[in-house]
């Protein structure tokens, strides 16, 4: 007769690892660290089976605080390195922490192809449109004559669009969400977390000491005038269904919903490209409400998984390697 141990489910508590949180105290981290610290539980997994990686940035403190596996590379380097990890054992959930200047400035290249190849990876990119670590210059999502330590007369640069750079890139989920949204960060966390292939998650999240208040709109009293939740085959709603999205061609405009119906306002398709690029595209518009949620969502074949089956094909075709044999074939001399 075998004897069985019940293990009891795990929590919170057990994702919290010993070290201490040092960030600013009202960082928008704490808020995007206690969703995930709450909801890795319900993705039914052992700690052992996550994995957090994460560059240079404020952000990447992240895998310190997660009592999982992790690793705090080099600037930029993030993603290949989550590549390689998922690469050597897919069975792990691998999850990537990065920042707008980490991901998108040194780590750009790194970003583009990462989703081009659809690894399977879940990218959280904490936006807080600003450098924090480095004390306050203005980073790729910065906003046009943003004054900055490095930009005293204000910023000349025009700001990345990190949802449209991930759909132009294929990523196969694109999704938006906000850290004092608990709630919808949450359920984010588990789309991504459900999500097979290249998994994109912007963040905003407020610096509240070097760029204060970039997200007030979006977290204020006014929020749900300025905001709409993006809902898979539902009408495009928002300011608590007293306004609606119409395409006039393919511009999206803005409708009082007491000269139109339900059924005259766009629907959301989150396997539709040219929708998505649509939304992404109209963020921070003076008119149209900033779109959380997820823009868009294929099924499409994992880089991963194909490189499994191309090994195995090899193998079935040429029989298993030989490591040895491989480094002495070709041309070799000794050097004495």
């Amino acid at each position: 007769m075998t004897n069985t141990i019940e293990v009891a489910p795990l929590g919170k508590k057990d994702f919290v690892s010993d070290q201490s949180v040092r960030w600013c105290p009202g960082c928008g981290d704490y808020a995007i660290l206690a969703q995930t610290q709450k909801n890795m539980p319900t993705f039914g997994r052992k700690k052992e089976d996550f994995v957090f990686i994460s560059g240079i940035g404020c952000s990447s403190r992240f895998p310190y605080y997660m009592n999982t596996y992790g690793f705090h590379s080099i600037h930029g380097r993030a993603l290949p390195i989550a590549s390689g990890v998922k690469l050597a054992n897919p069975d792990l959930s691998v999850w990537v922490v990065t920042g707008d200047g980490d991901a998108l400035s040194i780590g750009g290249n790194h970003f583009i192809h990462a989703l081009r190849r659809n690894m399977d990876l879940n990218v959280l990119l904490f936006n807080n449109r600003i450098y924090g670590l480095t004390k306050g210059q203005y980073s790729p999502t910065s906003e046009v004559g943003k004054v900055t330590k490095a930009s005293p007369f204000g910023s000349i640069d025009y700001p990345l669009n990190p949802p449209a750079l991930a759909l132009g890139s294929q990523a196969t989920f694109v999704a938006r969400t906000i850290d004092r949204w608990q709630s919808h960060l949450a359920s984010i966390l588990k789309r991504s977390y459900q999500h097979s292939g290249s998994s994109f998650t912007e963040i905003y999240q407020n610096c509240n000491i070097f760029n204060d208040g970039a997200y007030a709109p979006y977290t204020g009293a006014d929020k749900l005038d300025n905001v709409i939740e993006l809902e898979h085959g539902k009408p495009m709603v928002f300011a608590k269904g007293s306004k609606g999205i119409r395409l006039d061609g393919f511009t999206p405009t803005v409708v009082s919903m007491d000269d139109y119906s339900l059924d005259d306002l766009l629907v959301h398709d989150e396997s539709n490209l040219d929708l998505a690029n649509i939304i992404s595209n109209w963020t921070s518009h003076p008119i149209l409400p900033e779109p959380i949620g997820v823009i868009y969502c294929v099924d499409k074949p994992t880089y991963n998984k194909k490189v499994d089956e191309q090994i195995s094909a090899a193998v079935e075709k040429l029989g298993p390697g030989d490591f040895n044999k491989l480094l002495n074939s070709g041309d070799t001399w000794i050097v004495e």
